[in-house]
């Protein structure tokens, strides 16, 4: 057996072998995709009656997406030169109110962002980044397009819009949305898409810019580092307003040959010039979700040489479950299943599902089984060591009182943390043995509870748990020291 073969083995025996164990620290993620109206919304927001339906199914989206123990949320904030919060900047998309730049109503960015803290989950805004759409696309944005608006910073290529990326003032004017949302909004992450040039694009519009900036290096090279000085820019510049906030990206899937395996032409750093493992390697991402819709020896290889180069970033790599659609691909539940398993055995940060849809339809029983078998426990996204280490105090005097409804009323005092803009929350945990064991995702309650109280309701009065414990978190992922209490009765 030759050696290739052998190590495909070897992978592939891993994942049969693997055992679904719960862990604490995983990011479960999904992303709700507007473009389109593919995930969300397919109500117009017309008068208060649509408006108010139009929220009613983001709110079901994100109640199935807790009741899975999801912890984050990608939501598409921009689409391709519209946006669904309310900007001085670009217009709303007509898919919120039927008319591009019509109010809904209510910012629906805001919106999402309140109703994931409600349930513990971080929400991060998706910001497709260079692509602004076709022709007819940019016709209906009229006077508010950012190809009459900025027309230097644009270019067109087969029939769609673009910002140029080698042009100095596209990172300064894809910052000025961030900035907008990163300064005006609780963000939890800024997610960025198509940061890339179009696929397989070797005549893109860019020659002038290239005889100016050029600078000896090849074409090829030379869009590369583009890419890598807006991602840096925006990396550094976010940082500088609120250091917390997770910046990352969806590279496409495979960076690029590896030394056994190969893209077949397909890949980041040649196709589309996003030299993401120099990017981690730099330290300018926090978490990147490389879109791995493959299978087979197209992903395991694929997705090892994203951990083996992350410099111990964030790899959370995207699944194609829509691949389990009959119309799509017809993959086995059991493809998913085993990639999940991969992802686990391997350490790698976490799972994110493209597209929500498919969770909602529970297609294949995938919503069933990650209920079931893979997210039966809660868990919290993983710290970032290289932005902060220092986690925040226990809490004090947690209480413990049986209230009249068969309920524990749980009372702790605020936790406090270095920096006065970082303000903690909590996680709570219950168990039938004390002192409660916090490294047991099987005992955590509630994760990223805002406030200092917490109700305890057991299923059924006799399963009810008598210890009790509540953490602080920061938002870096600090988990600090635990404040225990018993039930007395």
């Amino acid at each position: 057996m030759n050696r290739v073969r052998f190590r495909i083995l070897l992978l592939l025996l891993s994942v049969f072998l693997s055992v679904n164990a719960a862990t604490k620290q995983e990011v479960r993620a999904a992303w709700i995709t507007s473009a389109y109206g593919l995930d969300w919304p397919r109500t117009r927001a017309t008068d208060r009656a649509s408006m108010l339906k139009q929220q009613q199914e983001l709110i079901r989206l994100l109640d199935m997406l807790q009741a899975a123990n999801f912890n984050t949320v990608l939501f598409q904030a921009r689409t391709r030169g519209d946006v669904f919060y309310n900007s001085s900047i670009e217009p709303y998309s007509a898919l919120l109110a039927g008319r591009c730049g019509k109010s809904p109503g209510y910012d629906p960015l805001a919106f999402a962002i309140e109703e994931c803290h409600k349930r513990g989950m971080e929400c991060h805004a998706w910001i497709v980044a260079i692509p602004l759409g076709s022709a007819r696309h940019v016709r209906s944005l009229g006077k508010q397009s950012v190809t009459l608006r900025h027309k230097k910073l644009c270019v067109s290529y087969r029939n769609e819009s673009f910002l140029n990326p080698g042009n100095p003032g596209t990172k300064v004017y894809l910052m000025s949305l961030v900035r907008e949302m990163v300064e005006k909004y609780d963000l939890d992450g800024v997610h960025f898409d198509y940061l890339r040039y179009p696929e397989r694009a070797p005549k893109f519009p860019d020659r002038t810019e290239y005889k100016k900036y050029g600078k000896g290096r090849t074409v090829n090279q030379w869009r590369r580092d583009n890419l890598t000085e807006i991602v840096r820019y925006l990396y550094h510049e976010v940082k500088k307003i609120k250091p917390w906030v997770k910046v990352s990206t969806s590279p496409v899937g495979k960076f690029n040959d590896t030394s056994r395996y190969s893209s077949r032409g397909w890949n980041a750093y040649n196709t589309v010039y996003q030299d993401v493992q120099g990017w981690m390697k730099e330290g300018i991402q926090d978490q990147i979700y490389p879109m791995m819709y493959f299978r087979d020896q197209h992903f395991y290889p694929f997705a090892l040489d994203w951990k083996e180069n992350s410099n111990q970033r964030h790899v959370i790599p995207g699944l194609g479950i829509y691949f389990l659609d009959p119309k799509e691909g017809n993959w086995r539940l059991d493809e998913v299943k085993r990639q999940i398993n991969f992802i686990r055995n391997h350490e790698l940060q976490g799972t994110a599902f493209y597209r929500t849809y498919y969770l909602e339809k529970n297609t294949q029983g995938l919503y069933e089984s990650l209920c079931t078998e893979f997210f039966d426990t809660p868990a919290i996204p993983p710290a970032m060591p290289w932005l902060d280490r220092k986690a925040p105090s226990a809490p004090e005097g947690l209480k413990a009182e049986l209230t009249g409804n068969n309920s524990v009323r749980l009372q702790w005092g605020k936790a406090a943390d270095n920096d006065e803009r970082n303000a903690p929350k909590y996680i709570v945990y219950a168990s039938q043995k004390y002192p409660v064991d916090t490294t047991d995702p099987k005992n955590i309650l509630a994760v990223n509870v805002r406030e200092t109280e917490f109700y305890y309701m057991p299923v059924c009065p006799w399963m009810m748990k008598l210890h009790f414990a509540v953490t602080a978190v920061d938002r870096y992922g600090n988990e600090g020291e635990a404040v225990m209490t018993s039930l007395e009765f």
